[in-house]
């Protein structure tokens, strides 16, 4: 699956919850979680008292990175 096909599934912008993460970043719940904890994934925002988001935003400029590391 290239990058552009990433970013389609992904809205412009806003927040998306941890099932469209893991749709368009295809690793494990235990592995977001360790990246996460690590700095190696973007935190996600508290939304409400037990659900959590990501910004777009974070996630499209990781999906990023990993392209220009990968050139």
């Amino acid at each position: 699956m290239n990058q552009n096909d990433d970013y389609g599934r992904l809205p412009a912008e806003g927040l998306v919850r941890r099932e469209k993460v893991l749709e368009v970043v295809p690793i494990s719940l235990a592995l977001l979680k360790r990246k996460v904890d690590a700095g190696e994934f973007p935190a996600p925002v508290k939304i409400s008292g037990r659900a959590v988001a990501w910004r777009v935003e974070d996630v499209r400029a990781w999906l990023a990175g990993l392209g220009k590391s990968a050139a």
